[in-house]
């Protein structure tokens, strides 16, 4: 008896370790066991996170490719651009995220562990990353792009005492100074704001080192039915080439009903809307009111509501290697005491501008040739008193244009521009708006290299006939950009 109860205090004395040791592994295998749970949760809720993003920039990128099949020139650069403007449009992923578009993120994501798998794991699972921050904090992070647009200008007489024939014009009519000059080189930031808003800011230097603030508003996103709204100070969205920038021009210079008709370019402090039509063929329709404080316009009259514009844009592709766009635009603006050269006009400016062109590249590459061809109609009417004299005159210009790439990084161009004026009352004979029976016209032809899609040079030769007397005019330019820049439109 003493024996059995000897050998069963033994056998106890080795069973009751090996019980804990087992009860120790049962303990670490559930706590293993709900760290996996946990993971597995994480991992389910950055998932589902992601997902959501990748339906929210596809819903935006179906609504970009209509809006952008304008914006190129075949097809196949068409998906280019709508896939760059998903990517824009998305918020940057959080700092413990890859950087890597939603797509690429979910085929790299490793798959989640069966509770099978987990009694198998021994080493501790990694740490949970951390939720991803809110979208707002890429308003501390903005898009920072420079572009640098300097000139070399020679002319055969001072291009600051140039003057448009029949034009009371304003005081920028587009000619650079004589010599070396920094041109619209510009600073730009944007970002976007929250899912509802993006923002965006131009400083622009002068040759006088001056900085101006070109452009500086906010822009929606997501409106529901094609709405988009933009409100700030911006560029005018009438015409082809008003709201592009200089460096976007496909000539060193603005054509000369742009001079003549708009000071070169028209921007003020306003507000746009626009709508795109949810139709087969590209059609949109935009409406402006503005300040009214930029030539045409002057005073801000009407309590801050003195220029108002309408615009609508049509085009297709024709087939896969070319494609065109139509565009009707108007703009009315009131002046108070507008100065030209010391003279006063009060009275109302009408114009209406109508646009096409036509983009062609063979078998839709345009990186080896490309040929765009561009034209625009303008009619001016104004009415009012210039130095109190009772006035109402109209006016007509135009230009065509064209650039064709050759071969791969060389383009050559051609443009023609006419004005002509009705004539002025009596009282106003020998005025800045008598063009004396004189035809303001210019011709240019250009040559252009490009060391890329960022950087090209170009000379350009004008034998400008807009004054009295002709001007010969040489320009030497070279444009880089850097930083991250928009996609150009069409």
């Amino acid at each position: 008896m003493t024996r059995k109860l000897i050998l069963a205090a033994v056998c106890a004395g080795f069973a009751l370790p090996a019980a804990a040791a087992r009860a120790d592994q049962v303990s670490d295998l559930a706590a293993l066991h709900a760290q996996m749970l946990q993971m597995q949760k994480d991992y389910a809720a950055r998932m589902a996170a992601l997902e959501k993003r990748l339906v929210k920039a596809e819903a935006e990128a179906k609504a970009a490719k209509q809006s952008a099949s304008m914006a190129t020139t075949t097809a196949k650069s068409a998906d280019a651009t709508a896939r760059a403007a998903k990517l824009a449009a998305v918020p940057p992923l959080p700092a413990a995220t890859p950087a890597a578009p939603p797509a690429t993120v979910l085929a790299a994501a490793p798959p989640i562990p069966t509770q099978d798998q987990t009694a198998a794991m021994v080493e501790p699972p990694a740490a949970a990353a951390p939720s991803a921050p809110p979208s707002s904090l890429n308003a501390f992070n903005p898009g920072i792009a420079a572009v640098l647009n300097g000139f070399y200008f020679a002319a055969s007489r001072d291009p600051a005492t140039a003057r448009i024939a029949g034009i009371a014009s304003g005081n920028d009519i587009g000619l650079a100074p004589r010599g070396f000059s920094i041109g619209e080189s510009e600073v730009s930031f944007t970002a976007n704001i929250d899912p509802y808003m993006s923002g965006f800011l131009d400083i622009s230097f002068q040759n006088d080192n001056t900085p101006a603030v070109e452009e500086a508003y906010i822009l929606s996103k997501d409106l529901p039915y094609g709405f988009t709204l933009k409100g700030g100070r911006f560029l005018s969205s009438v015409g082809y080439i008003n709201e592009r920038h200089a460096h976007d021009w496909l000539f060193s210079d603005a054509p000369l009903p742009y001079r003549a008709f708009l000071n070169n370019q028209y921007g003020d402090d306003g507000l746009q809307v626009r709508w795109l039509a949810p139709t087969d063929q590209f059609l949109e329709f935009g409406a402006e009111v503005f300040r009214g404080d930029s030539y045409p316009a002057a005073g801000s009259p009407h309590s801050g509501a003195g220029t108002f514009t309408a615009f609508v844009n049509t085009g297709n592709d024709i087939n896969d290697s070319s494609s065109w766009l139509a565009k009707a635009s108007y703009l009315h603006s009131d002046a108070v005491n507008r100065d030209s050269n010391g003279h006063l006009f009060n009275g109302i400016t009408q114009l209406g501008i109508l646009s096409g062109v036509y983009k062609w590249a063979p078998g839709g590459n345009p990186t080896v040739k490309n040929l765009t061809l561009t034209s625009e109609l303008f009619f001016d009417r104004q009415a009012g008193f210039y130095d109190g004299v009772r006035l109402s005159q109209d006016r007509w210009g135009g230009y065509i244009q064209g650039l064709y790439q050759f071969m791969p990084r060389w383009s050559a161009g051609l443009r023609y521009a006419q004005l002509s004026t009705a004539p002025v009352p009596i009282a106003l004979t020998a005025s800045d708006l008598d063009d004396l029976g004189h035809a303001s016209r210019a011709t240019t032809a250009m040559l252009e290299f490009d060391t890329s899609e960022f950087g090209r040079f170009r000379a350009s030769y004008t034998h400008d006939e807009a004054g009295f007397k002709p001007i010969d005019e040489l320009m030497l330019q070279y444009t880089v950009i850097y930083g991250p820049h928009g996609a150009h439109r069409y």
